[in-house]
């Protein structure tokens, strides 16, 4: 562990619904600290309702890093989040404040964390096969694979998550070990001293009423739209990781004409429950995590205690 007289930073992990930014926004102004955003989906230009964007008012109290980094054509990786994440807390330290990454995209922390060097590079004639077999057996069947040979990567993937399935397999036949067990040998601590906040629900019907108002929400203001006009901008698919994000795979096939709005509400809400219920799992097992009931009703009061005890002074 780093030595007291190593710089500080927190991390504010939770599932989507949770109230991660709200708490954050909170203790953005009553601590020196700069939000270093932790999303797959909000590094995207122009995704706004559909990923719950932070919205104008809200940066100005609280601006955060990373938001709007990429065109919906183009990809972005764990590795270089890891890379842009580093660059970026060694520039807020030298500002004199704190870094403070909040999110819910768990592989983002865990590259942060332990860093992705002993993962092989991507291998065409392997992907390929895979493609191949995905085609004729679902990807479904290739999860169940997964599941054998690497179940802790497979738990938290859902069983059509071709991209991440996909890499996951392609790492066991190019080195014969799960992935797992890969990145659990590739620990390459950070030079901060961490505070992880974990907000978790104590209810989790209460996180899916908030989730299903949420979907909701977005859908009168506009997410529907919102994707169409991504659609004539970009030279956009649906296998384009922009577009398989909760909620923008469901409006695409509703564009798409094989769903009708019923359908994309309800695919909609129950996607995004079970991408809050994969970030759980992360979260259950997430070593030296403070938790915190994202619903109890002093919940803030409960995050800037710690805080405030990390950074060795009061709000």
């Amino acid at each position: 562990m780093p030595p007291p007289s190593v710089s500080p930073a927190i991390f504010l992990m939770g599932p989507t619904a949770s109230g991660k930014t709200a708490l954050a926004v909170a203790l953005v102004e009553r601590f020196p600290l700069e939000i270093i955003s932790v999303d797959s989906a909000l590094v995207y230009r122009g995704m706004n309702i559909g990923t719950a964007k932070p919205d104008a008012a809200t940066l100005a109290r609280a601006p955060h890093h990373l938001l709007d980094i990429r065109d919906p054509d183009q990809t972005y990786s764990a590795a270089a989040f890891r890379e842009d994440a580093l660059r970026l807390m060694a520039d807020i330290v030298a500002r004199g404040k704190v870094p403070f990454l909040v999110g819910g995209t768990m592989l983002y922390f865990r590259a942060l964390l332990q860093g992705l060097d002993d993962l092989p590079r991507a291998d065409a004639d392997v992907r390929r096969q895979l493609d191949a077999e995905a085609a004729a057996r679902g990807w479904p069947a290739l999860h169940a694979e997964l599941a054998r040979i690497d179940p802790v990567t497979a738990a938290r993937l859902a069983p059509n998550d071709s991209q991440r399935i996909g890499r996951a397999l392609e790492i066991y036949r190019l080195t014969g070990r799960p992935m797992a067990s890969l990145l659990a040998r590739a620990q390459a601590e950070l030079p901060y001293r961490l505070l992880q906040l974990a907000l978790v629900p104590s209810d989790r019907a209460v996180l899916h009423e908030r989730i299903a108002a949420r979907f909701d929400t977005m859908l009168a203001a506009g997410f529907v739209d919102e994707v169409e006009r991504l659609r004539r901008r970009y030279a956009l698919t649906p296998d384009l990781p922009s577009m398989r994000a909760v909620g923008y795979r469901q409006a695409w096939a509703y564009l798409d004409g094989e769903i009708d709005l019923t359908q994309l509400r309800e695919q909609g809400i129950a996607a995004t429950r079970q991408l809050a219920k994969r970030q759980l799992t992360w979260l259950r097992s997430w070593p030296d995590a403070v938790v915190l009931d994202c619903l109890a009703a002093d919940v803030e009061v409960q995050a800037a205690a710690a805080a405030a005890r990390h950074l060795g002074r009061m709000g």
